[in-house]
């Protein structure tokens, strides 16, 4: 579908650039039970977007598990607790 309506060259040369997803229809359906009794269930969808660029995909520096660990305890270093005593 890219080569052919947007006017990409190869398509094994698209990677991946974002991807996140939003908030869809939100449905509510009764789900019987017996004796009369029935309970209410919750139909969630969602929408998902990807957003796909042409080219070779962006080098990123691999970090070593001591600085994966290190970056998580600045983060919680750094964070801030609201409402607390």
């Amino acid at each position: 579908m890219a080569v052919k309506n947007h006017n990409v060259e190869y398509k094994s040369n698209l990677y991946v650039a974002e991807s996140y997803s939003g908030k869809g229809k939100y449905l509510k359906r009764i789900r019987y039970h017996g004796r009369g009794m029935f309970g209410i269930m919750d139909k969630v969808y969602c929408h998902y977007f990807v957003k796909l660029v042409e080219g070779s995909p962006p080098k990123t520096p691999e970090k070593t598990s001591f600085d994966q660990a290190k970056e998580y305890v600045q983060n919680l270093r750094n964070r801030t607790i609201v409402h607390s005593l």
